[in-house]
């Protein structure tokens, strides 16, 4: 037999806590059997009806209600205002005495540990317990030793391996007792010492660093031999090197993040240290400020310096170490990219930025698309972020560079500009329906205006004398007709159009003057027309509106301008009564011969003299048919007004014309040439270009004269431009080339016929088939000519049949030479180029032949004849032979020439030139070109000059180009045929390609009038061959189509160098010939001062521009030499001066702006000065400083100077040129500025309402400055001062469009960029005298200490923000302010009290005191488990005080729990529902949160006790007859608290009836599903289970093994109790 069971002792759960702390009441819901209890009494009534214990109140569900009212209505008494007061006054007196016996909070008792000094052996092993974990420090924190301090004391706690909270814990301690004495002082500074202790960790770090150094370079010219070792290449130094940095890295990481350094200081080392640092440390740096980079970032203080040292280092090293440093590069890209995400601030800055853009911009925008996933859509955000914000910082520095500016808008001036430019464009070989003139690029809100814009350019072009060719008419009417066929029916109708151009020819300025009447009566007679002006509703409208003084039987001196109107249009088609109507309004009803009738007969008088074959005179034309003459004797007919002109040309001259036409083959060639002629002639001087077409096809379709064909063909080469202007060029290629199908079906075919169909067709008009049968009728022409051979002939090189043709008597002489010739020499290539040379080599024998000069001429002529007949022989002429013997060998021939010789050749050259066998442009380039080009280069140390050959020259060029009337012989007459021969060929000269290459011979007989070497006689031909080459007509319409070919054929001899500087101003004198209709002899001041309106006028402003460059540029090489600096300034100035002074609207500052775009560096400095001047004197004249309004128009016209100074900086900063401007006038423009915006600001500060005009003075304020800003330069000391006094205005003025009334984002942000670019000029500025003047200031500036980067920017609080700023706006000030984020410790804490009246009120922010917060260690805790502690004292032992929280003392206790078992005895599972049930009873604040309780009571299994329970009872006899009760699902839901876990005795009836109270067991949630709480609920009969108890539990058998037991088990006796534990259910 064993030992005795031990007696069962019952004892409470050990966390059932006391039911009272002082009176020993037992525990709640813990009832053990005792001695005497109730339920032992035999009384009667227990045995007769058994023990039940009456309910403490009448109801288990009775509440306060019932209690309080339980008679009466419950609800309507329950909320009367006496009951609240009454159960708000009970609660307040419970809490009144819950306070009142409340424990008080005791004094603060913290005392920092002591100082000591000690050994060294106690030091060490004080340190060695330190570095020891097991060792409390609370033990080792009653004193600390005292010696080591800085690097030092670093080393120590390194050597010793102290644990990183630990060294921080004794390093706080050390800096407590390091501040201890001064922090009473009333200066003291807690954060001074974290200053200081930031340097002494940032120079423990920077001394690791500069252990890391590299090979220095070798010295060229030194030959030392140079050892280098580095200091981790060593592995024990290396391995000792990354132990000491990484202990110091970790030390630094606590430092940081509770202040014990201070970031500021930090950060601004940490940046320094970066632009400081070699490649072999910015690996190591680089890392360090990939941690601390989120601070950084809340800076652009430190984050743009950042930014430019991280680039720094990438260029470095992709320089010098490509593709060998990936990760450092890796690295320095990722950071930089980071900074664009967060701070794209960073990075605006102007100067660096466009230093640095290319090389940043593809590093920020590496695109790593093609390595995320397809649902990474984190990156791809990341990235469309930062692409975003690349391009904002691209868009914003171009426009603080004022670079990339948009393109303007034009308006009606540049509109002009653009527009007659296009109209000036219109050439023979331009395709008019590709001609988009009203087509509208721009977005406009009033198309009609646009139209109407367009159409008055369009009408004014036409008649304007400023504008140059008889073309415009037509083309003006062809275009309006033109665009009315394709869209303006639908937009401008019929009526609309008459109103338009009644409007304009009523209003038009250009249209009234007296010398454009002929013009705008042939262009409103050819609208009329064509149907687009309605003349009969002209008329009506004039007598409609009363217009006065329309007949000339009025006076004449206040005469309406419509009478001349309506005497001058002409009317192509009219009726009898339009005629009539007409004729009563200019001359009355009574008249009986009109004007108009007087000057028809004069008219048909003198063209019946002229022309008598054509009405059936004589046969002899009128000799001598010159032009000269011919205009004399039909003065009247060519004077005539355009209405007079029209009718008799289209109702009697025409018809006439064509019959005579018919019949024209029975009269003589000669004469039917020359009638022809003379009409033409007639027909173009009165520009009656319609009937001049209408006769040339109407011949063209009549004659069979070959020599007819080519002179109508003559005609259309001579006025191609006005057939294409007139749409007119389909119906003359189609006329030709009927003409040339007649011809070939005859057996004939006229080479020059089919050159002009070419040119007519252009590619456009003939249907493919013909264009085919073109090429093949040329091709068959070329091989008859020229047939392919195998074996060419060959030539010799004399011939001396062409000789003695000057002696052969024989009319076809010259032909039957030609033909023998080319029978024998037909398959030579040269045999043309041949026969040239010997006729020349022939020509020059003529003068020895005979003194005769009719005799010369004559035997000119025959050779004239026969080299006609030669070029008819060859397939493409001998036009190109000529011209490669001129330039080749042929040369010496020339110059071998006398001036008989010459004579002759004159009249060869002219008679082939007149009849097409010698084109213009090949005299010119084979002759007259070399020979001015031999002047121009003539040196004192040339050979003789061949003053012949260029007189020769000269006078070829004189006849070809210049003069009217040509005699190709002084012994024949001179033929208006021949003239006109002459003036068709001249025109190839001013079309493409062979303009330009005239224009460029221009700067070259400036070259010979310069040249002192040349006779004075030839360098006066030579100007005056060039003034009045430049001054004819079809020069200037030629210059006028493309203005750009002048300026380049002016430069390019400048550009070339081949010129001296005292050539400049001639050539610019050369220019203005060409451009204006002054004449020479100013000079580059007069020409750049001096303009006439005309020249300021759309119609010239093109030209005039061409000018201004072309003199700017002079002008600035004027400058590069000091002989001629002073007088070209001079010129500027003046210019200058003219120019921004005068007021110009918005497109004459753009337009002008554009021309001086190209200027040269001197020029450009000397311009922006001046322009800043101006600028500068409009701001400060008086009154200053100015009124509002005042204020405003300065602004305005300070605007348009911004305006053409922006554009002519444009290509000078795109391209990188650097201009130095004057310092003085800088700061005179900065001051104004300031001066401006502080008046600005004394404006917004009394207004409370936006005022747009203030805004807009203040953007522009800010866009001046920052153009300003833009000319980077030396800033002086008052400069400096300057801008200060900006930073600052600016930033209140940030401050006030930030928020408020006067809330402007536009403002904001580019009041933001100006004080960025401010800031950093500033900066930039300042390091620049830095390192100019004083380097070594710099030396020992960095040695000193680490410079402020926070010194230009803003000193504000962030609490002076105002409030309501957006979050944008409000993140982007507080990157200005010097203050970096607080620390996380004092984040959102102020100090706050009471004010008299109660109210709390808040004070300063609370300020982290790292040094003097020092960890509580606290003692070890007596207490374990889970029972809450019963002492209620407070201990206030803390450094940081309670009594600055105001805490006060509730008498709650929160519980101190955990998911852990108490040991690894108890599961985890097990304290937690412990703790479920401890929550049940304890009346205090609970530190559990929502989710832990969800948890808690959800998702733990059921107490096992419960189950075991259960289990017993429904698997044995315990049910009683009831059986198990089932629960009503609202008790279920209903249930909330524990009941206690111990045994309870339920009644079986209450005092009134009432349901029985089920209580559910601890183990279950209340969310448990119903049938398990069924299970384990007991039965009405069912003896009740203990529950809670850990343990096994065994049943009594006997009462007397019982032992009762008041109170829980001690801690100890229930440590030295072996329980088992119970196995986790599963």
């Amino acid at each position: 037999q064993g030992d005795p069971l031990p007696i069962y002792e019952c004892h409470p759960p050990a966390w059932v806590p006391s039911t009272h702390r002082v009176a020993d009441v037992g525990y709640p819901g813990f009832d053990p059997p005792h001695p005497g209890q109730e339920e032992d009494v035999l009384s009667d009534v227990n045995i007769k009806a058994g023990f039940s214990q009456a309910p403490y109140v009448q109801s288990e569900h009775a509440g306060a209600v019932e209690s309080r009212f339980p008679q009466e209505s419950k609800r309507s008494q329950l909320f009367d205002d006496d009951s609240i007061t009454v159960l708000e006054t009970i609660m307040h007196e419970v809490f009144c005495r819950r306070t009142q016996y409340a424990p008080v909070v005791p004094a603060s008792t913290f005392k920092i540990p002591s100082r000591v000094t000690l050994n060294d052996t106690r030091r060490q092993s004080w340190f060695a317990d330190l570095a020891n974990p097991e060792v409390p420090l609370h033990k080792l924190g009653k004193s600390v030793p005292h010696g080591a301090k800085g690097h030092d004391l670093l080393d120590l706690l390194q050597s010793n391996n102290v644990a990183i909270p630990r060294a921080v814990w004794f390093l706080r301690v050390f800096g407590a007792n390091e501040t201890a004495g001064l922090r009473n002082k009333p200066n003291f500074n807690p954060t001074q010492y974290s200053i200081d202790w930031t340097n002494v960790v940032t120079g423990y770090i920077r001394k690791q660093l500069g252990e890391i150094t590299l090979p220095s370079a070798p010295r060229p010219g030194l030959n030392i031999k140079q050892t280098f070792k580095g200091f981790l290449s060593e592995p024990e130094l290396r391995e000792r090197w990354v132990s000491r940095f990484n202990y110091c890295l970790q030390l630094l990481r606590p430092f940081y993040a509770e202040g014990l350094v201070d970031r500021r200081t930090f950060l601004t080392w940490l940046v320094q240290q970066m632009s400081a640092c070699n490649l072999a440390q910015a690996g190591f740096v680089a890392h360090l400020a990939d941690q601390y980079l989120d601070d950084m970032l809340s800076s652009r203080a430190l984050a743009k310096p950042f930014v430019d040292a991280c680039v720094a280092k990438l260029t470095e090293t992709r320089t010098f170490l490509p593709d060998q440093l990936t990760r450092l590069d890796a690295l320095l890209k990722s950071l930089l990219q980071r900074i664009c995400l967060t701070l794209p601030d960073a990075f605006v800055s102007p100067h660096t930025w466009a230093n640095s853009a290319s090389f940043v911009v593809p590093i920020l925008s590496n695109d790593n698309s093609s390595n995320t996933t397809p649902g990474d859509t984190r990156t791809r955000e990341a990235q469309r972020v930062l692409h975003h914000n690349i391009t904002d910082i691209q868009r914003r520095t171009d426009a603080m560079l004022f670079r990339n500016l948009p393109p303007r808008v034009l308006e009606r001036l540049g509109s002009m500009v653009v527009d007659i430019q296009i109209l000036n464009s219109i050439s023979s070989a331009t395709d008019m329906s590709t001609v988009e003139f009203f087509s509208c690029n721009v977005t406009d809100h009033h198309p009609t205006s646009t139209f109407y814009n367009k159409l008055d350019t369009l009408l004014t072009w036409s008649v304007t004398p400023l504008q140059f060719g008889p073309h415009r008419t037509y083309a003006a009417v062809f275009l309006l007709s033109q665009y009315r066929q394709r869209t303006a029916r639908r937009e401008v109708s019929l009526s609309a159009l008459q109103d338009y151009l009644f409007d304009w020819l009523d209003t038009s300025e250009v249209a009234a003057e007296s010398g454009n009447i002929r013009s705008v009566s042939a262009l409103f007679g050819k609208l009329v027309k064509d149907g687009l002006f309605d003349y009969a509703s002209y008329l009506q409208r004039l007598v409609a509106r009363g217009e006065e003084s329309l007949s000339y039987a009025q006076s004449a001196v206040s005469g309406s301008k419509h009478r001349e109107f309506l005497r001058w249009i002409p009317l192509h088609n009219t009726t009898s009564s339009l005629s009539h109507q007409r004729k009563v309004i200019l001359h009355g009803a009574r008249v009986r011969e009109t004007p108009e009738d007087l000057c028809e007969r004069a008219m048909r008088r003198e063209i019946r003299t002229v022309i008598p074959l054509v009405f059936g005179g004589s046969t002899t034309p009128f000799s001598p048919p010159t032009i000269s003459a011919l205009r004399e004797s039909c003065s009247t007919t060519i004077q005539a007004p355009r209405f007079e002109q029209v009718k008799m040309f289209k109702q009697w001259l025409l018809p006439n014309y064509n019959k005579f036409a018919a019949v024209s083959d029975a009269y003589d060639e000669s004469a039917v040439l020359q009638t022809y002629s003379i009409v033409a002639e007639l027909l173009s001087c009165t520009n009656c270009y319609g009937s001049l077409l209408e006769l040339s096809l109407s011949v063209l379709s009549q004659t069979s004269n070959s020599q007819i064909i080519e002179v109508v063909g003559e005609v259309f080469h001579r006025f191609a431009t006005v057939w294409t202007s007139m749409g007119c060029t389909g119906a003359i290629a189609t006329a030709l080339y009927s003409a040339h199908v007649g011809w070939k079906n005859r057996g004939m075919r006229v080479r020059s016929l089919l050159a002009l169909l070419i040119q007519m067709d252009a590619g456009r008009h003939l249907d493919e088939s013909e264009r085919a049968q073109i090429t093949a009728d040329i091709s068959s022409f070329t091989l008859a000519l020229a047939p392919d051979t195998t074996d060419p002939g060959h030539v010799p090189e004399h011939l001396p049949e062409i000789l003695l043709l000057a002696d052969d008597p024989k009319p076809d002489a010259p032909s039957i030479l030609a033909n023998g010739l080319w029978y024998k020499y037909r398959t030579a290539l040269d045999w043309g180029w041949k026969v040239w040379d010997n006729t020349i080599a022939s020509l020059r024998q003529v003068p020895l032949m005979t003194a005769d000069i009719n005799r010369r001429h004559a035997i000119a002529l025959q050779y004239a004849q026969f080299l006609l007949h030669v070029d008819q022989h060859l397939p493409a002429g001998i036009d190109d032979h000529v011209l490669q013997w001129s330039l080749g060998t042929g040369r010496g021939e020339i110059l071998a020439l006398t001036v008989d010789a010459w004579d002759v050749c004159f009249v060869v050259l002219l008679f082939l030139s007149a009849h097409g066998a010698l084109s213009t442009t090949s005299l010119l380039r084979g002759l007259v070109y070399p020979a001015w080009h031999i002047c121009a280069n003539a040196t004192g140390y040339s050979t003789q000059l061949p003053t012949i050959f260029v007189q020769s020259a000269n006078e070829l060029f004189d006849r070809l180009i210049l003069h009217e009337e040509i005699q190709i012989s002084s012994t024949a007459p001179s033929s208006l045929l021949d003239t006109h021969r002459i003036h068709s060929r001249r025109q190839n000269v001013f079309r493409e390609p062979y303009f330009p290459q005239l224009v460029e011979e221009m700067p070259t007989l400036v070259l010979i009038e310069c040249n002192e070497i040349i006779p004075l006689e030839l360098r006066a031909m030579a100007k005056d061959l060039r003034v009045r080459t430049c001054e004819s007509r079809e020069f200037r319409q030629a210059a006028y189509r493309d203005l750009g070919v002048i300026r380049k054929a002016f430069e390019q001899p400048i550009q070339s160098g081949s010129i001296g500087e005292a050539l400049f101003e001639p050539l610019v004198n050369a220019l203005k010939v060409i451009l204006s209709d002054s004449s020479e002899g100013t000079d580059v001041n007069a020409f750049l001062t001096s303009r006439s309106p005309s020249e300021l006028s759309p119609w010239r402003l093109a030209a005039t521009a061409v000018q201004l460059q072309f003199g700017l540029r002079q002008l600035g090489r004027a400058m590069a030499h000091d002989a001629t600096k002073q007088a070209a300034s001079a010129s500027l100035d003046k210019m200058t001066s003219r120019l921004f002074h005068h007021s110009m609207a918005s497109d004459e500052a753009y337009f002008i702006a554009q021309t001086a775009r190209d200027i040269d560096g001197p020029v450009a400095e000397k311009f922006f000065n001046n322009g800043f001047k101006s600028i500068v004197d409009i701001f400060t004249r008086a009154p200053f400083p100015a009124l509002r309004d005042t204020l405003f128009d300065r602004v305005g016209r300070a605007g348009e100077l911004l305006r053409v100074l922006s554009h002519v900086a444009e290509p000078l900063r795109t391209k990188g040129v650097v201009l130095h401007l004057d310092p003085l006038v800088q700061e005179r423009l900065s001051k104004v500025i300031l001066e401006t915006l502080i008046t600005i600001e004394t404006m917004l500060s009394k207004s409370t309402n936006t005022s747009h005009e203030v805004k807009r003075c203040a953007i522009f304020l800010a866009r001046l400055l920052q153009f300003n800003l833009g000319f980077i330069g030396p800033w002086s000391t008052s400069c400096m001062e300057i801008h200060e006094g900006l930073m600052a205005v600016l930033f209140r003025l940030l401050l006030i469009y930030a928020a408020g009334a006067h809330f402007d984002p536009v403002a904001f942000s580019l009041l933001a960029d100006t004080l960025y670019f401010v800031i950093d000029g500033k900066l930039l500025c300042q390091s620049l005298q830095i390192f100019a003047s004083r380097p070594e200031e710099l030396n020992s500036h960095s040695k000193s200490g680490t410079p402020d980067l926070f010194r230009f920017y803003p000193k504000h609080l962030d609490s002076e923000l105002p409030s309501g700023v957006p979050a944008e706006f409000y993140a982007q000030l507080c990157s200005l302010l010097p203050q970096l984020p607080p620390n996380e410790v004092v984040k959102g804490l102020v100090h706050a009290y009471r004010d008299p009246s109660g109210q709390l009120a808040y004070g300063t922010s609370v300020q982290n005191r790292p040094w003097e917060w020092i960890e509580n260690l606290g003692e070890p805790s007596a207490e374990t488990g889970l029972r809450p502690r019963t002492d209620s004292t407070i201990k206030n032992a803390t450094s940081l005080s309670l009594e600055f929280f105001a805490a006060r003392p509730t008498g709650d206790h929160i519980l101190q729990t955990s998911v852990w078992g108490p040991s690894e005895d108890v599961p985890d599972l097990e304290n937690m529902r412990l703790e479920g049930d401890l929550r049940a009873f304890e009346d205090g604040l609970s530190a559990e949160s929502v989710y832990a309780r969800d948890w808690r009571e959800t998702r733990l299994e059921a107490h096992r006790d419960i189950h075991a329970g259960v289990t017993e009872n429904t698997g044995g006899d315990g049910n009683d007859d009831l059986g198990v009760l089932a629960i009503p699902p609202a008790q279920i839901h209903s249930v909330s608290r524990r009941p206690s876990p111990a045994s309870s005795v339920r009644s079986r009836d209450s005092a009134h009836g009432s349901i029985a109270s089920l209580r559910q067991s601890p183990g279950m949630g209340a969310k448990a599903p119903l049938s398990a709480l069924s299970e384990t609920m007991e039965d009405a009969e069912a003896s009740t289970t203990e529950v809670g108890v850990i343990g096994h539990k065994r049943k009594a058998e006997t009462d007397d093994e019982v032992e009762i037991i008041e109170g829980p088990i001690p801690d100890k006796a229930r440590k030295a109790k072996a329980v088992k534990p119970r196995p986790k259910r599963k």
